[in-house]
């Protein structure tokens, strides 16, 4: 695949802003017919890019590391949905999203296993085509699934992690701060809309969204996921 970067980026929201456009305004409406049984996790930035990398890999298997309420979860069926192909795992502790996810887009592509990952990480797929990784955030747990978790998935997929850019900096002893010097130690580069971290891809991509007419679903926020390419066996 392309490297991650915001020219790959912005050529994707060009490509699929058609698509984007009603994505969005489905996912306005399924927030708000949900009330506060949704508390919606991803920003308009990191969720759409979520969905437009999925729609240009075009995996056969998505695995995602913690729903909470759904949000993510249907962000990424829907573009599976859109690619008429693909099926997502999803792991957590709590169930609330069984109770959230539309049923048209639940049925036929997803399975939702409940319990502590470690304990379930038999049942993660050794052929998954993107990772997302939005569950617990603290520097412990990141160690144990880049040791335990990565290796159980190829090399050169899309991989998103959430909540590692809320401020210029990764924060000591948090999950962000232990993924990226993992990465940085493979030399291998990842790409964030940041607002904190990165201003200019941020700036760049608010405006390319204006300039395509992409109305807020969420409005605009923090953004600071992390999106690289899993590198490669050492």
């Amino acid at each position: 695949m392309n490297e991650i970067d915001l020219a790959y980026v912005g050529a994707l929201y060009r490509e699929y802003a058609g698509d984007l456009a009603e994505v969005g305004k489905q996912q306005r409406e399924y927030a708000e017919s949900m009330g506060s049984r949704m508390r919606p996790q991803l920003d308009d930035l990191e969720a759409e890019i979520t969905y437009l990398l999925l729609r240009a890999v075009q995996p056969g298997v998505v695995v995602e590391l913690g729903t909470f309420h759904g949000w993510s979860t249907s962000w990424i069926l829907s573009a599976l949905r859109d690619n008429g192909v693909g099926a997502l795992h999803s792991f957590d502790r709590v169930d609330h999203v069984v109770r959230n996810v539309p049923c048209d887009l639940a049925e036929g592509r997803w399975t939702f296993v409940q319990g502590d990952i470690a304990e379930t990480l038999d049942r993660v797929p050794a052929d998954a085509g993107y990772l997302f990784v939005d569950a617990a955030h603290t520097g412990r747990f990141a160690r144990w699934y880049l040791r335990h978790l990565f290796p159980r998935v190829p090399s050169g997929i899309p991989v998103s992690v959430h909540d590692v850019y809320h401020f210029r900096t990764t924060l000591p002893l948090h999950e962000g701060a232990v993924v990226v010097r993992w990465l940085r130690q493979r030399g291998a580069p990842f790409f964030t809309p940041s607002r904190a971290k990165a201003r200019g891809a941020y700036t760049a991509l608010t405006g390319l969204r204006e300039e395509l007419g992409l109305a807020p679903v969420r409005g605009p926020g923090a953004n600071p996921m992390i999106f690289f390419e899993m590198p490669q066996r050492r």
